[in-house]
């Protein structure tokens, strides 16, 4: 069954390429000559009804910008089932007839109980963590990445002039993907994640090493789920500043790796995964989340989705471990 009024809604986190994929749903729709409805504030907005009808012109201009234009909102009413019970009513009220959801973990989970309704729901999968079952990589990592790295490259200019060790912090809540992918492309003496925890006497003997052996640096990324994250860490080593030969610094990357303008990857996923959500919904399938599996763009079911986020993959963790020598 066709679809002839769609609503799109942007929820959770932020990431770079939200907006184009809210461009391209809304272009590929309009070019089915359906009405295409913006969802403001994620579902808090959906909660309170507040939609409005969008145009190609609405969507002008903003595939290059960061963040989502549509906006977000954590809303705990949502998961409620009086939460839910309203986000249904004030859909059947504006007539729509299926719903996009762009996020992540939190935001696909929401989608699964629409669709446990009987509501049509389609997903595209956004996050700079990285942990969303049904995807290789989601909307907003790379430019994440991308920048996680470039504050890397930054530090280690100033690491070397004066022959310190930073310790970096970057995001990705409970998953170390950010982290573990950052330090490898930044060369970093030693990762530490949730996933693969060291001890502070383990990470003090890498950088006593990295001294030893006539570095003028010595790079620690630590992704935010580890416990007591980066300060802690740092903390932990200044006591054993002795040992370590370098004076200590430690820099909190935190939100500025979601702000960025994202790059051409983000772009043309997110308008990839916005035409092919279009496309699926016209021929009458919902209940999926599309992500990239390889080089291909997927489906894979809302409930599938929803069991929780995707374990890391461990293979790097020892790719990291032999190039830190």
């Amino acid at each position: 069954m066709s679809r002839e009024r769609i609503a799109v809604l942007t929820s959770g986190g932020d990431a770079a390429g939200m907006n184009a994929a809210i461009r391209a749903v809304v272009r590929s729709a309009l070019e089915r000559t359906w009405t295409i409805v913006g969802v403001e504030r994620g579902y808090a907005g959906l909660i309170d009804g507040a939609f409005r009808e969008l145009t190609d012109r609405d969507v002008g201009g903003i595939i290059h910008r960061g963040g989502t234009f549509l906006g977000s909102a954590r809303c705990p009413e949502f998961e409620t089932e009086a939460g839910r019970k309203r986000a249904l009513e004030q859909l059947a009220a504006a007539a729509i007839d299926a719903l996009v959801v762009i996020g992540g973990n939190g935001s696909q989970a929401g989608a699964n109980a629409l669709a446990v309704a009987g509501f049509p729901v389609a997903g595209i999968a956004s996050t700079i963590d990285n942990d969303l079952r049904g995807c290789d990589i989601s909307l907003g990592v790379d430019t994440a990445l991308g920048i996680a790295l470039e504050a890397i490259d930054r530090l280690k200019v100033t690491a070397s002039s004066h022959r310190r060790a930073f310790v970096i912090e970057t995001m990705g809540r409970e998953c170390g993907f950010l982290a573990l992918m950052a330090g490898i492309a930044g060369g970093a003496e030693a990762i530490v994640i949730p996933e693969a925890p060291a001890s502070v006497d383990e990470v003090a003997a890498v950088v006593r090493a990295a001294y030893g052996r006539g570095k003028s640096h010595a790079i620690v990324v630590v992704a935010e789920g580890v416990e007591g994250g980066g300060v802690a860490l740092a903390d932990g080593l200044r006591q054993r500043h002795e040992e370590l030969g370098f004076d200590l610094r430690v820099t909190t990357l935190g939100h500025v790796q979601r702000g960025g303008a994202p790059g051409p990857f983000d772009r043309i996923l997110g308008s990839r995964c916005g035409v092919a959500v279009v496309e699926a919904l016209a021929r009458g399938e919902h209940g999926f989340l599309i992500g990239m599996q390889g080089a291909e763009l997927r489906q894979t079911p809302l409930a599938e989705v929803a069991v929780g986020p995707r374990p890391l993959d461990p293979s790097p963790i020892e790719i990291a471990r032999v190039l830190a020598r």
